[in-house]
C-alpha cells in the first residue's frame, strides 16, 4: 500500500521541524517536503503531488484562508488547517472548515509537557490519516445564507420532541448546512461537536448568524425551549435532566468518555434517560465511535435514531460505528436530514391523531 504523503506548509521553520519530526518512522506515512508561503506550496504541491497538506493559517503574502479557497476551487485535496488557540485564530478555522478544509490542528503554545507532546504528535498522525481517507465529492460551496428554511407548523407536532446531534471531523460544514434551513420555531435542540473550549464560542455565534435558530454555548441551567439550540462549551460533558416540566441543560467536568470531552455517548445517554421516545438523535460525520453506545441508548427507549450516509460524510466513522451496533434507525444523506426531522415530528402528530 502507498504511504499517505504529506507537505507541511507554514511559516514557522519550528513548527516545519516539529512536524516533520513527529511523523518520522510513522508507519504509512512520509513527509515529502515542507514549503514557508502560498507561493513556495503551489510549486510543490505540483511537483510532489502530495495526499494531505498541512496548511498554516497565518502566512507572509497569500494567508492561509486565501490559499485554502484556491486549494479547493482549483485541486480539491484533504487539507489540515493549523492555528493558534485564540479568539481570531478560533474564527478563521471556523471559517477554513467552512471553505473546505477537512480538519484542523492547534499550534503548541508555550512549554510542554512530555503528556502534551505525545498528544499533540498522536493529534496529528490520527488527523492526517483521517484526512487521507476523507470523502471531498459531496461538499458544498452554495453560501447557506441563500437558502430559504423549512417550513413548520409546532401544532403539527405530536409531542414535545428533543432533537439531539453530535458530530466531529466534517460537522462544522454538516451542521452548517443542517441549521442554515432550520425554522425558528423548530423543536429544541441540543448539540455535541468535537472541538476545543476556545474554538465553541465562535462556532455557536457563526451557526446563529447563519441559522433562523437562536444558538449559543449551552451553559448550567439552560433551558430547552422552541427556536433554541444548545452547543456543548468545549472541555465540558453536556447533558440533559428533567426538571418539573422543563429539560434543562447540565455541565460537567467529569472525564473523558470515548476519548472525548465533551462526548456525543455522555449527551445522548442523558437524552435517552431525561427524554425518552420524545427524543431524535442524529449522528453525523466523525473520527472513531464516539455516540455509538449513546445513540444505542437511544434508541433502546424509544428514541427515532437517524445516521448520516456513507457517501455525505467527510468522515465515515462515527455513523459507521453506530450503525454497526445497532444504534440508527434510518441513514440518509445530510440535504436529507433536516427535512425528515421535521417530517418526523408530523408524522408522530398523525399517528396521536389515528390512535384516539
Amino acid at each position: 500500500m502507498k504511504p499517505i504523503t504529506v507537505l507541511i506548509v507554514d511559516d514557522s521553520a519550528l513548527i516545519r521541524k516539529l512536524f516533520t519530526d513527529m511523523l518520522t518512522d510513522v508507519v504509512g506515512i512520509e513527509v515529502v517536503g515542507t514549503a514557508v508561503d502560498a507561493q513556495d506550496a503551489r510549486d510543490k504541491i505540483k511537483r510532489l503531488n502530495p495526499t494531505v497538506l498541512t496548511l498554516d493559517i497565518e502566512m507572509p503574502g497569500m494567508d492561509g484562508l486565501s490559499f485554502l479557497e484556491k486549494i479547493i476551487s482549483l485541486r480539491p485535496m484533504p487539507v489540515v488547517m493549523v492555528s493558534t488557540l485564540t479568539q481570531k485564530g478560533a474564527g478563521e478555522t471556523i471559517r477554513a472548515l467552512e471553505i473546505g478544509a477537512v480538519d484542523y490542528l492547534s499550534k503548541p503554545v508555550g512549554t510542554q509537557t512530555a503528556e502534551a507532546w505525545s498528544a499533540l504528535r498522536n493529534d496529528l498522525i490520527a488527523k492526517i490519516r483521517a484526512a487521507a481517507q476523507a470523502n471531498l465529492s459531496e461538499r458544498r460551496t452554495v453560501k447557506p445564507a441563500a437558502i430559504a428554511a423549512l417550513p413548520f407548523n409546532p401544532s403539527q407536532c405530536g409531542s414535545n420532541k428533543i432533537i439531539s446531534f453530535g458530530s466531529s471531523t466534517g460537522g462544522v460544514e454538516a451542521l452548517r448546512d443542517i441549521f442554515s434551513v432550520l425554522p425558528a420555531n423548530c423543536p429544541p435542540i441540543v448539540m455535541t461537536q468535537h472541538m476545543p473550549e476556545q474554538f465553541t464560542p465562535s462556532f455557536a455565534a457563526r451557526l446563529n448568524s447563519l441559522s433562523q435558530v437562536n444558538v449559543a454555548e449551552a451553559y448550567d441551567g439552560a433551558k430547552l425551549q422552541t427556536g433554541h439550540a444548545w452547543l456543548a462549551p468545549g472541555n465540558k460533558h453536556l447533558t440533559i435532566v428533567k426538571k418539573g416540566r422543563d429539560f434543562i441543560c447540565k455541565l460537567d467536568d467529569s472525564p473523558h468518555v470515548s476519548g472525548h470531552r465533551p462526548s456525543v455517548d455522555v449527551l445522548f445517554h442523558s437524552v435517552a434517560e431525561a427524554v425518552g421516545d420524545d427524543a431524535i438523535g442524529i449522528i453525523l460525520t466523525g473520527m472513531g465511535k464516539d455516540g455509538a453506545a449513546g445513540l444505542l441508548h437511544m434508541r433502546e427507549v424509544g428514541a427515532y435514531t437517524i445516521g448520516q450516509s456513507a457517501n455525505s460524510c467527510v468522515v465515515y466513522g462515527m455513523p459507521r460505528a453506530a450503525a454497526s451496533v445497532g444504534a440508527v434507525m434510518q441513514e440518509m444523506p445530510l440535504h436529507e436530514i433536516a427535512p425528515h426531522i421535521l417530517n418526523v415530528c408530523q408524522q408522530e402528530r398523525k399517528k396521536s391523531h389515528a390512535a384516539n
